[in-house]
């Protein structure tokens, strides 16, 4: 097959939507199906690390120092328990990166340099949640953004904050920057504010909403303590079966070809 590559940012500036929990699954189950990845963690509480088994207490070299340091990105990335998926680990020492960089002339590259050698099919960016210098970083970067979004009542409060965002990069920054989709998280479909968000979602967002809706489940919140992916954790789960189809919608999205 040949290799496809691709750079997709992970991102809502809430927290708490499923952001870092829909990276490490669709970087997992990409991984799955034969394609090499690698999740770059950029999220100074470094989620993704720990929710793929990666001490962060014994990390040689972080995020911090691919952006800081101006370290190569071979010596920064660590290989997880799954096979194909590599990640650029990250711990507290991040938090201070923004103001570090703030003053660099071309301060929104370094990402974008620092990806440049990257040999993988996909590139998937756990970005923090907020818009600031970090997630800028992750936008030039990119070339798609997936946005996970939480079925609740204000859930499109701060979109249009993240799409003007977009916008701008894609003006001054990052000319090929696009949605890659948006996808519904922690959704109750037994709540009628549940059903009513996803409408209003449907319609604001016609043709780039994810089919796939993934559902508030207990075994998904319980994965990361246990630094496994949910396919690993319980691969029978709603969530798991939530993840897989995204996905392979993902997969579709991104042109890959049928293996």
């Amino acid at each position: 097959m040949e290799r496809v590559k691709h750079i997709v940012a992970v991102a809502n500036q809430k927290g708490g939507v499923g952001k870092t929990t829909t990276a490490i699954n669709v970087a997992s189950f990409m991984a799955k199906f034969g394609h090499k990845v690698l999740l770059v963690d950029l999220d100074p509480q470094g989620n993704s690390t720990s929710g793929l088994s990666v001490n962060k207490t014994a990390l040689q070299q972080t995020t911090y120092d691919l952006i800081v340091n101006n370290s190569p990105l071979q010596q920064v990335v660590v290989k997880t328990q799954i096979e194909g998926l590599h990640i650029v680990p990250t711990n507290s020492e991040l938090a201070a990166a923004e103001v570090e960089i703030s003053a660099i002339r071309g301060r929104e590259m370094i990402l974008k340099k620092a990806l440049a050698s990257a040999d993988y099919d996909l590139v998937l960016i756990d970005c923090p949640p907020s818009l600031g210098l970090l997630t800028l970083n992750a936008f030039v970067a990119s070339d798609q953004v997936l946005i996970p979004v939480q079925s609740e009542y204000y859930a499109l409060e701060g979109l249009s904050e993240l799409l003007n965002t977009i916008k701008r990069v894609r003006a001054a920054l990052n000319p090929k920057i696009s949605i890659l989709g948006v996808v519904v998280t922690m959704h109750n479909k037994r709540t009628s504010l549940g059903e009513q968000v996803l409408r209003e979602l449907q319609k604001h967002f016609a043709g780039k909403l994810f089919d796939t809706v993934v559902p508030r489940n207990i075994r998904l919140a319980e994965a990361p303590s246990h630094g496994r992916p949910i396919f690993e954790y319980d691969r029978f789960s709603k969530g798991a079966q939530a993840y897989k189809s995204l996905a392979k919608e993902v997969e579709k999205r991104l042109g890959y070809a049928k293996k």
